[in-house]
């Protein structure tokens, strides 16, 4: 029986798995210190001020954090004002402490290699940092109004994530990477294709190109739970092992059916219509039931699509886990 990296890798690389990958079972994601301090986090009912002079708040029944880009808060009013706000002020990714990384290095520590890919969870990616800094509506007026700014901007970050990805070598050597950066709605994209091609594409190949052609990571594992369907021959430009957090929306059949032999597929059980205070047992079933049916359970992770591994409302993941080994008996004779 192959260990669950070994069953991922041959998945991702369209070899002989013997089971299906079961959700996150792959990864022991690591939360370092540059990326508790940069990220999007904050305790379920709370706020902060992350390293990026941010403030991220959890209102109490939501999924997730949220940053607050109102008058009071948002951190770019003006982009074009970009350097005043941020050169010199935002961290550099080298200057965390010793004692800021003994947990993390505890942590990779105990990780079998041979069992998990050991993977830095990194949140938040470049258009949600964007977004982050100045909101979404003034970020997707930016590319119109002042490029040549949102350019120099996304130069800035490309480069930061490049430093944290040397830092992250250095401690810990990295098996893979897990992004976050959500580049749609439930069912269309917050950008324009265009718009993804000329701004955000570019800083992407250029982001996993590093990863992995200097630090030599075996999978880009890239988190967008919505509609992206219409990015996935840019996702494979861009390095892009998994797509993970494909909503229905995406018609997750048709894109394993175009591109299932260059991009694996996580997802088809979105967390808006299974992980809900109403979830049942059957609804989950026959939610897995049916995509690997559509699919014929090729080219898939069958999956929750939330950004890792758990649910809003306990007791989801746990049943997909078992549901997810029940089906692999089915489908891997």
């Amino acid at each position: 029986m192959l260990t669950a990296k070994q069953n991922f890798l041959e998945t991702i690389n369209h070899g002989k798995p013997d089971r299906f990958v079961n959700q996150f079972e792959y990864m022991e994601y690591i939360l370092d210190p540059i990326m508790e301090g940069c990220g999007g986090f904050c305790d379920p009912g709370g706020s902060k001020v992350n390293d990026w002079g941010v403030t991220v708040f959890w209102p109490e029944g939501e999924p997730g954090p949220f940053p607050k880009c109102d008058p009071e808060h948002v951190v770019l009013p003006d982009v074009t004002k970009w350097r005043e706000k941020l050169v010199g002020k935002v961290p550099d990714p080298h200057s965390y402490p010793e004692d800021k990384w003994a947990a993390t290095i505890e942590q990779v520590k105990q990780v079998d290699r041979n069992e998990k890919l050991v993977t830095p969870w990194f949140v938040t990616g470049v258009f949600e940092r964007l977004h982050y800094l100045m909101g979404v509506e003034d970020a997707c007026i930016n590319f119109y109004e002042e490029p040549e700014a949102m350019h120099e901007l996304i130069d800035f970050i490309v480069d930061w994530q490049i430093e944290c990805a040397k830092e992250m070598q250095k401690r810990y050597q990295p098996d893979c990477l897990f992004q976050h950066d959500d580049w749609g709605s439930q069912t269309r994209l917050m950008l324009s294709p265009e718009i993804f091609r000329e701004f955000i594409k570019p800083a992407y190949v250029k982001i996993y190109g590093f990863w992995k052609k200097e630090l030599g990571v075996k999978a880009i594992i890239h988190h967008s739970d919505s509609y992206a369907a219409d990015l996935v021959p840019d996702m494979i430009d861009m390095g892009i092992d998994v797509f993970q957090g494909a909503v229905l929306e995406n018609n997750i059949p048709e894109l394993v059916k175009k591109y299932g032999d260059r991009i694996t597929i996580q997802g088809g059980l979105d967390n808006g219509k299974f992980d809900k205070p109403d979830w049942t047992k059957e609804k989950i079933t026959k939610g897995l039931e049916d995509i690997l049916a559509a699919t014929g359970g090729k080219g898939i992770i069958p999956s929750f699509t939330m950004g890792g591994a758990g649910t809003t409302f306990d007791g989801a993941y746990d049943w997909a886990t078992e549901e997810i080994n029940r089906l692999s008996k089915v489908y891997f004779k």
